[in-house]
C-alpha cells in the first residue's frame, strides 16, 4: 500500500485527505511469510545468547557483556514489533476469530523465546555489587534498564519457577484479559433518542452521556449499567480470578508487602509518594463538589446527579469533522512548539492512526509506541464530539513523547508509568489553552472552562478513587467477597467522593465492571492522577516562563525512561513525595473553579 512521503509539505487542504484507517504493513506485510520469518530471526538470536551462556560470568569483560545486551535488545525489538502487530489487528475487530487466534499463537511463541532468556536476567540479579558496577560503567543508556532488573531481585524466583509463571500467564491472566475484552466489546446497547430506537456499541452510547437533554443522559447511563449488570456474575468472576491470581503470585510467591507494591516498584515510585498522592486527592474532593454545584447552576440542572456530571454547556453541542479536528490539534501544538506539531503530523502522514468507531473495534483510545525510531500507532473512536478532539490531542501527546525519546534503547525509550501521561495531558492543556485564548465570547469561555474541569475531574479525582476502590477490593476478595459486596463498596466510595453535591443513583455501583484498567492493569489508574497534577504544575511553569520553558519540556520528554522518575522530575524542581507539591496542583484547580464562578 502506497505511503505518503514524510517530507511532503502538508497544507490544511491536504489534511482532509489523510486516511482515517491505519496501515500495518510497516510491521507485517504478509501475515504468513513475514511472521514466520520474524519468528525464525528471533529464534536464531535467542540461540546465540543461549550458546554464550557458559561465558556469562561476573568476571566477564564489559565488551562481551554489552554484546549480549545488544543482542537481547534486538530480540526485544523484534518481539515488540510482532506483539504490536497482533494487538493492533485484534483492536481493529475483537470479533475476528483469526485475529484472536494469531494474537494468542504469537504470544505463546514469544513467551517461549522469552523464557529461554530468563537465565540472563536472573544471573544479572545475582551478580555481586562490585562486578555489577564495573559492568554497568560502560552501559550508557542501558544503565537504568540494568538497575531496574536488579531492583526486582527480592521478588524474583528461580529460573524454572519464572518459566512456569510466564507460561501460566499466557493461558491464565492474558487469556482472562482477552475474555473480558471479547465479552464487553461484543455488547450492544439500545437507546431511544428523538422517538427512534437505536442499537449502538459502547463508544456510540457514551456520546449520549454528554447529550443536551437530561433524559437522554440518564437513559444512556441506565442502559450501560443494565447491560453490564446482566453479566455481573461472569464479569465479577473474571475480576475475582484476576485478583486472586495477582495475590497468589505477587504476595504469596514474590513476597510483596501489598497488592499495590508491585505496581509501585514497576513504576519506580516510592510507596510513600503514592500514599501522599491518594490522600491529597481525597482531601481535595471538596474542590470538585464545589465545581459540580456551580455546573448545576450554569447548566440549569435542578438536582445534580451522577447522570448529569458531563452535561454539556450550551456551546458544546456542535459536531466536528475529522479533518477539522486534525487542524485544531496540530495548530494548537504548533503554537506551543513547531517541533511537536511536526512530529504529531507525522502520525497522520505515515498512516499510523485508526480513527472511526465501528462494531467489534476495541473501545476507548490508545497510543502504541513500538520501537525507537518507528512512528507510533494511535487508535481512536472518533464520533465528532468535542471530547474526541481532546482525546486526539491526548493520544498524539503520547506519540510525540515516544518519538522524542527515539535515541534511547528499546528498554529505556518508554517513560515509566507515572510520567507516561505527561505529554498526553500536556497536549490536552495546549489545545484547551489555545482555544481559550482565541475566544472572546464569555459564554464560550465558560463552556471551555467547564470542559477543562470536567476532564480534570475525570483524570485526577475519578482515577484516584478507582485505585482507592481497588485497594479495598483486593482485600475484600481475599476475604471471600462477592460481586454484590464489591458493588456496594464501590457505591459507598462514590458517595464519599461526591458528598452532598451530587446524588449517586444505585446503578452506578456497577461502574467498576466497565473500567478495563481495573481488570487488565491493577492500580494503573493513579498514573493519570499523577500525570495530570504534574502537568498542572508544569503548565504553570510554562505560563510563568514563556518560550524559555519549551526546550526544558522537550528535554524532559526526550529523556524517555532512561532515568528514574525522581531524577527526571528533580530537573524541573519537583519532589513527588511532598504533600505541598500535590497540593499546588489542586490549588491550580481551585483557581480554575474560582475563575468559572467569575463568569456567572
Amino acid at each position: 500500500m502506497a505511503r505518503t512521503s514524510a517530507k511532503q509539505p502538508v497544507t490544511k487542504r491536504s489534511r482532509s485527505t489523510f486516511p482515517d484507517r491505519w496501515d500495518l504493513t510497516q510491521l507485517v506485510n504478509d501475515p504468513v511469510a513475514d511472521i514466520a520469518a520474524q519468528l525464525a530471526d528471533l529464534e536464531s538470536k535467542v540461540m546465540k545468547i543461549e550458546a554464550a551462556r557458559s561465558t556469562v560470568t561476573p568476571s566477564m569483560s564489559s565488551h562481551d557483556f554489552l554484546k549480549v545486551l545488544q543482542l537481547s535488545e534486538e530480540i526485544a525489538q523484534g518481539a515488540s514489533r510482532l506483539g504490536a502487530y497482533t494487538y493492533l489487528r485484534f483492536s481493529e475487530n475483537t470479533k475476528d476469530a483469526d485475529a484472536r487466534s494469531l494474537k494468542t499463537r504469537v504470544e505463546e511463541q514469544l513467551t517461549g523465546l522469552t523464557n529461554r532468556l530468563l537465565f540472563f536476567e536472573l544471573w544479572w540479579q545475582g551478580v555481586d555489587d562490585v562486578n555489577a558496577a564495573r559492568l554497568m560503567a560502560d552501559a550508557g543508556d542501558l544503565r537504568y534498564h540494568l538497575e531496574t532488573i536488579r531492583r526486582f531481585k527480592p521478588h524474583t524466583m528461580s529460573e524454572p519457577e519464572e518459566k512456569i509463571l510466564n507460561l501460566k500467564n499466557v493461558t491464565g491472566r492474558s487469556a482472562v484479559h482477552t475474555l473480558y475484552d471479547v465479552v464487553t466489546n461484543g455488547f450492544t446497547f439500545t437507546i431511544t433518542v428523538g422517538g427512534k430506537k437505536k442499537s449502538v456499541n459502547r463508544e456510540e452510547l457514551m456520546t449520549y452521556v454528554r447529550n443536551p437533554k437530561a433524559p437522554v443522559r440518564q437513559a444512556a447511563y441506565q442502559e450501560l449499567y443494565r447491560v453490564f449488570a446482566t453479566q455481573r456474575d461472569l464479569l465479577g468472576e473474571i475480576y475475582k480470578t484476576l485478583v486472586n491470581d495477582l495475590k497468589s503470585e505477587n504476595l504469596g510467591l514474590r513476597r510483596f508487602s501489598s497488592p499495590i507494591a508491585s505496581r509501585n516498584l514497576s513504576n519506580d515510585v516510592p510507596d510513600q509518594a503514592v500514599d501522599v498522592l491518594l490522600a491529597s486527592c481525597a482531601k481535595n474532593a471538596d474542590i470538585f463538589q464545589t465545581y459540580f454545584k456551580l455546573k448545576a447552576k450554569i447548566c440549569k440542572i435542578k438536582s445534580m446527579s451522577r447522570y448529569h456530571l458531563y452535561a454539556p454547556h450550551r456551546t458544546e453541542t456542535k459536531k466536528y469533522r475529522y479533518a477539522d479536528a486534525i487542524t485544531m490539534v496540530l495548530d494548537a501544538y504548533r503554537g506551543f512548539s513547531p517541533r511537536l506539531a511536526e512530529l504529531a503530523e507525522q502520525v497522520f502522514r505515515d498512516r499510523h492512526i485508526d480513527a472511526p468507531t465501528r462494531s467489534g473495534k476495541l473501545g476507548g483510545a490508545y497510543c502504541y509506541s513500538i520501537v525507537p525510531g518507528m512512528t507510533p500507532y494511535v487508535m481512536l473512536n472518533y464520533t465528532g464530539e468535542a471530547r474526541d478532539i481532546a482525546t486526539m490531542a491526548h493520544e498524539l501527546g503520547h506519540a510525540v513523547h515516544g518519538m522524542l525519546a527515539k535515541d534511547h534503547s528499546t528498554f529505556t525509550f518508554h517513560s515509566t508509568l507515572p510520567l507516561a501521561e505527561t505529554a498526553s495531558v500536556f497536549g490536552e492543556r495546549i489545545l484547551s489553552d489555545a482555544l481559550m485564548s482565541q475566544e472572546r465570547n464569555k459564554a464560550v469561555q465558560q463552556g471551555l472552562l467547564l470542559g477543562q474541569l470536567d476532564d480534570i475531574y475525570a483524570t485526577v479525582l475519578r482515577q484516584a478513587y478507582f485505585v482507592r476502590f481497588e485497594k479495598l477490593a483486593h482485600q475484600m476478595i481475599a476475604d471471600g467477597a462477592t460481586a454484590d459486596q464489591l458493588a456496594k463498596t464501590y457505591g459507598q466510595e462514590l458517595r464519599q467522593q461526591f458528598g452532598k453535591a451530587v446524588k449517586v443513583p444505585d446503578e452506578f455501583q456497577w461502574e467498576w465492571l466497565t473500567i478495563p484498567h481495573i481488570f487488565a492493569s491493577p492500580f494503573y489508574c493513579y498514573a493519570y492522577s499523577f500525570g495530570n497534577l504534574l502537568v498542572l504544575a508544569l503548565y504553570r511553569m510554562y505560563k510563568e516562563q514563556g518560550p524559555a520553558f519549551v526546550p526544558k519540556y522537550l528535554d524532559l520528554l526526550a529523556t524517555g525512561g532512561s532515568q528514574s522518575p525522581q531524577q527526571i522530575l528533580a530537573t524541573v524542581g519537583v519532589d513527588m513525595t511532598s504533600e505541598a507539591f500535590w497540593q499546588s496542583g489542586f490549588d491550580t484547580i481551585r483557581e480554575m473553579v474560582e475563575q468559572l464562578e467569575e463568569t456567572m
